[in-house]
């Protein structure tokens, strides 16, 4: 595995997003009211790397074997509310064109009135990863954790587009800031991928990664740029939550290892080498979530997989 080095204690991950379930088509077929939401698909490839703290709202509808499931698996769900009510229904279809998802409709049900109030223990978070929600909430996240050593976040169009001035406040508080290719473009004015993060990192986060589906992935830092491909696999089945369990795996990666942002300033070296290792994980655990419907595949994850697919990766980046 792409082991951090040194790595002495556990770090817990506290994320916060939406536990849904998704109805998707894509040219492999069809899945109906399968698992879904970013913090499933975060929490789940995160755990591979480091205890997680999850925050969420579902419904009475809402498997609670699969809450079950998750807490074996070093995630806490102690923050998944479980209210009166549906829980948030996404549908969408992929043609062609597996980068980029369809919308045919959005049920918010509970999920439209999520405010997450965090217990005390969550407010002790080291590493924060804001899922993509609402900027005001990620906003009322951070005002409720204390001393965070590292914040990053995610978000999409919607928020981009509808709340732009809210979504830059977040920025303005993050060191780190996960969007695709398409979202980098519109969050900047600028179709170039350099111009987009050097704009983008301008807004406040030190540490852009731009995920680019079939392509892998780009990080960006004060350091310099980083190229990270995407690890072949035979078939795509369902590329969704692909871009969501990145984030778990990068952002587990860099808990366990203990980086945070002093480190950018007292070991600039180690803090580029471990930012580039975790990208490489993002990119392998993807490459994991594509090859089945909802988070089945990540489900029945082993570690030697996924070590052996690390070092295969690793052995296509090599001189």
């Amino acid at each position: 595995m792409i082991t951090p080095p040194n790595a002495s204690h556990n770090r817990s991950v506290l994320a916060v997003g939406s536990v849904a379930f998704d109805t998707i088509q894509t040219p492999a077929g069809k899945a109906d009211s399968v698992l879904g939401g970013s913090v499933n698909y975060f929490s789940i490839a995160s755990s591979f790397y480091a205890p997680v703290e999850i925050v969420g709202v579902v419904g009475e509808d809402f498997p609670k074997s699969h809450l079950e499931w998750l807490s074996k698996r070093r995630i806490d769900v102690s923050g998944i509310q479980i209210v009166s009510g549906k829980t948030f229904h996404w549908v969408g279809a992929y043609d062609t064109n597996l980068n980029e998802a369809k919308t045919l409709s959005t049920a918010l049900n509970v999920f439209e009135h999520f405010n997450p109030k965090l217990a005390p223990s969550h407010t002790r978070a080291s590493y924060v990863f804001l899922a993509n929600i609402d900027p005001v909430l990620q906003q009322s996240v951070l005002d409720q954790v204390a001393a965070p050593k590292l914040v990053a976040c995610d978000s999409m169009n919607f928020w981009i587009t509808g709340k732009p001035e809210e979504f830059k406040k977040t920025l303005k508080r993050v060191d780190i800031l996960s969007v695709n290719e398409g979202e980098a473009y519109l969050l900047s004015g600028q179709k170039n991928i350099a111009k987009a993060a050097e704009i983008i990192r301008g807004m406040g986060p030190s540490v852009v990664v731009i995920k680019r589906g079939e392509y892998g992935a780009t990080l960006f830092t004060p350091n310099g740029t980083f190229l990270a491909p995407a690890y072949p696999v035979d078939t795509v089945i369902d590329p969704t939550g692909a871009g969501d369990s990145f984030a778990g795996a990068f952002m587990g990666f860099l808990a366990e290892a203990g980086v945070d942002r002093a480190m950018a300033q007292t070991d600039p070296a180690r803090w580029e080498t471990l930012l580039r290792r975790a990208v490489l994980a993002g990119c392998v655990m993807a490459s994991f979530t594509v090859e089945d419907f909802s988070m089945h595949r990540l489900m029945r994850l082993e570690t030697k997989e996924l070590v052996d697919r690390q070092h295969a990766l690793m052995k296509m980046i090599s001189l």
